[in-house]
């Protein structure tokens, strides 16, 4: 069995598992990508703990609290853990990596286990993530997908991954995709950490000599913010632009956004922010639409009349590589439309 020593968040690779130790509310917060939650307290035992600190003292919240952990480190022994191997090597992390995980780590190696214990905690693995950001993105030979509003710029990221490129979907990472209309049924955003945690993972998996594909975001994916660093490279990236005719976004958006028709009431809500811009006459039309749930022309007119106006002039005011954009025609976006797009995005680096 190794002596203790301070693993950092760059060696949680050569473990096992990764165990979080804090309740369930903190790891569904954000958590290292592959932990398993094995919390030595739960949420209310968590409250309840805090509370007695606070009007009783450490002693006494000490004194409950570790009747607490016990029991619960009995039970993940009993179960969780019940079928690990002799050789076992997991990486344990509370908050600090202070006294929740010290005292799974010792109860694992009294049992023989070679359990290490993250040094800081989950706050080492937090800075561990923007220290990535910071450092890995500014390295990055980023290629920047732009497109109108119906250009299938997703599906093309998926179909550039499938072919073998490196990709960083950051609407898959925000849950959204990144319009008014963005949200997904049924899906809520992860926390900003989270949403930050994602990008770092698959940051630290690249090969920082081939290119990186991202679709051309704003600053904000629904109610989550883009890193800094990462907007000021895309920014400055060569730009490839899906250049898809009005009627095959339309025909993709029809399909993409099929789901809106299920919801009436959210629909409708979502056209009227649009009110003040585009007047009660048309945003009334359109919401009428929806309720009919005839989504051909209410999609027709949004791309029309909301998202084309603004659109040449964004590119041309947020990426500095607008003007020198290398454009992939695109006359239909059916999933083969959309492989050949993919490869012939790749092929421009040949």
């Amino acid at each position: 069995m190794s002596h203790f020593q301070p693993v950092r968040p760059a060696d949680r690779h050569r473990f096992d598992a990764i165990i979080d130790a804090r309740s369930p509310a903190e790891f569904a917060l954000d958590h290292i990508p592959g932990a398993i939650n094995c919390p030595v307290l739960d949420n209310e035992e968590r409250a309840i703990v805090g509370t007695i600190y606070v009007q009783q003292g450490a002693f006494e919240a000490r004194r409950v609290g570790g009747a607490m952990v016990a029991a619960n480190l009995a039970r993940h022994l009993k179960e969780q853990f019940a079928e690990r191997p002799e050789r076992w090597k997991p990486l344990v992390y509370c908050w600090r990596g202070g006294m929740r995980s010290g005292s799974m780590v010792h109860w694992m190696r009294l049992v023989g286990w070679d359990a290490q214990q993250l040094a800081g905690g989950y706050k080492s693995f937090r800075r561990h993530v923007i220290s990535q950001i910071e450092d890995l993105v500014p390295k990055l030979q980023l290629r920047v997908i732009l497109g109108a509003t119906g250009s299938a710029k997703t599906r093309v990221l998926q179909a550039l991954t499938d072919q073998g490129a490196q990709v960083l979907d950051l609407e898959h990472c925000a849950r959204h995709k990144g319009s008014l209309l963005g949200n997904l049924p049924g899906v809520d955003q992860p926390s900003q950490k989270n949403f930050e945690t994602q990008i770092g993972t698959v940051l630290e998996s690249l090969d920082l000599s081939r290119p990186l594909y991202v679709e051309g975001e704003s600053a904000r994916i629904g109610r989550l913010t883009v890193p800094l660093p990462l907007v000021t490279q895309m920014r400055a990236a060569p730009a490839i632009e899906v250049a898809a005719t009005p009627e095959a976004r339309l025909s993709y958006l029809l399909r993409d956004y099929a789901y809106l028709g299920d919801d009436v009431d959210a629909l409708t809500d979502k056209l009227g922010v649009l009110t003040e811009s585009l007047g009660k006459e048309t945003v009334g039309r359109w919401q009428e639409w929806a309720r009919e749930k005839s989504l051909s022309p209410l999609f027709a007119e949004l791309m029309r009349m909301h998202y084309d106006p603004h659109y040449e002039r964004s590119q041309s005011n947020h990426f500095s590589g607008w003007e020198q954009r290398r454009k992939i025609e695109a006359t239909s976006l059916e999933q083969p439309d959309i492989e050949r797009i993919a490869a012939q995005i790749i092929a421009l680096e040949v």
